[in-house]
């Protein structure tokens, strides 16, 4: 290993030995317009685009989510990177997992990184997540029309790997016991993970950054298959957890809720899949774990009617508390299988038109922080109960 990599580990790592966690939250790069978006969907795109067009449903429906302290940012500004990085530190975030969008040698949405990267600011932990998906109109409810597609081959693995060489070798990625964590999004769609993750070893050794740490998002029909059979070490969980949720409240189910909190039930029924966040909340710390290896995650709530005017999946009623107490109960629940391998993620920090966020917005301000907060401190240091 390179004196680069091996001192990085001494300034990002904590143990898990005394208890802590390393929180990671997901980081979406879309709030700047580049060239592409201009031409897909419109001149000076950007996930801001569809928050703004976001409309309630229903009655009693949290939409649009509008920001607060960071306003509709711009992720080109390198004050405004420094401010995100600032605010998740200060409520105990560890660090940030960047979505990272390669085709085939092309790159979108890079700036953002790339500028952190490059500049050395802010001096704040980042790993990487590899979103291997086809960009398509799918967002709007339609696969047909695609704009980016994703190709796979040992020559574009190697290229891949390489490009990524500078970012593993920074003192600010996120290692577990000295390995730079790198996550693949939908691992399935490579048509030999055992061969990609291998040549990805190999060359990472041969660029002097040492043994990767390679992990895969748990995505239905993935959840089943241990990350080890496909060169994994180990697997990221993702909320909400689609394959466990069980069927939507919709028309009868949905017209019962309704009832009881009020609402008309006539709204939203056949067009959105909708949930209760509470029920998701007890489902996912109900659920068993796998027996291998997988780092837990949450989400503090989630609503991508901004980006579908149909099908969307609503789980309404998040508060702050509920979140608070299904991040503490995962946090105190996960043992890590090691003192490196002490991460717990959430789901997001900035997924706006997915509602999914925990940037400060107009409603709740900054009360999902500080939920995050409290809940990662008394995972390990429980309040004392204080007999009446």
């Amino acid at each position: 290993m390179t004196g680069v990599a091996a001192s990085a580990n001494s300034s990002t790592g904590h143990s898990a030995a005394d208890g802590s966690r390393r929180a990671i939250a997901f980081y979406l790069p879309q709030f700047h317009p580049i060239p592409e978006n201009d031409a897909w969907w419109g001149k000076g795109f950007t996930e801001w685009t569809n928050v703004t067009r976001a409309i309630p449903q229903f009655k009693g429906h949290y939409q649009p989510h509008l920001p607060a302290d960071l306003g509709f940012c711009d992720l080109r500004v390198s004050e405004t990177r420094a401010a995100q990085a600032a605010l998740a530190a200060e409520y105990g975030i560890y660090g940030f997992c960047y979505y990272h969008y390669w085709f085939t040698g092309a790159r979108l949405l890079e700036r953002p990184f790339n500028e952190v990267l490059n500049s050395g600011q802010p001096d704040f932990p980042f790993c990487l997540c590899w979103a291997n998906e086809n960009w398509s109109r799918r967002w709007t409810g339609s696969d047909a029309d695609l704009l980016a597609a994703q190709t796979y081959g040992a020559e574009d693995d190697r290229a891949h790997i390489h490009s990524l060489i500078p970012a593993f070798a920074d003192a600010r990625y996120i290692r577990i016991d000295g390995r730079p964590l790198f996550i693949v999004y939908r691992a399935s769609h490579l048509p030999d993970p055992r061969a990609t993750t291998r040549l990805w070893r190999q060359e990472a050794q041969a660029h002097g950054i040492g043994e990767l740490y390679l992990a895969r998002v748990d995505n239905p029909g993935e959840d089943n298959i241990r990350p080890e059979e496909a060169g994994f070490d180990a697997a990221v969980e993702f909320q909400p957890a689609w394959a466990a949720l069980g069927p939507p409240k919709g028309r009868s189910g949905w017209r019962r809720l309704s009832r009881s909190l009020g609402l008309r039930p006539e709204a939203a029924t056949d067009r959105h899949n909708i949930f209760e966040y509470r029920e998701l909340v007890e489902r996912m710390l109900a659920r068993s774990q796998p027996s291998y290896k997988r780092f837990p995650c949450v989400t503090p709530m989630w609503d991508n009617t901004a980006r579908r005017q149909q099908g969307a999946y609503i789980f309404h009623g998040s508060t702050p508390q509920l979140y608070e107490h299904w991040l503490e109960g995962v946090t105190r629940s996960w043992r890590p299988p090691s003192p490196g391998e002490n991460l717990v993620f959430i789901n997001a920090w900035n997924e706006w038109a997915e509602g999914n966020h925990l940037e400060p917005d107009l409603r709740w301000g900054r009360e999902y922080l500080e939920a995050t907060r409290r809940a990662l401190r008394h995972a390990i240091n429980p309040p004392e109960t204080v007999n009446a």
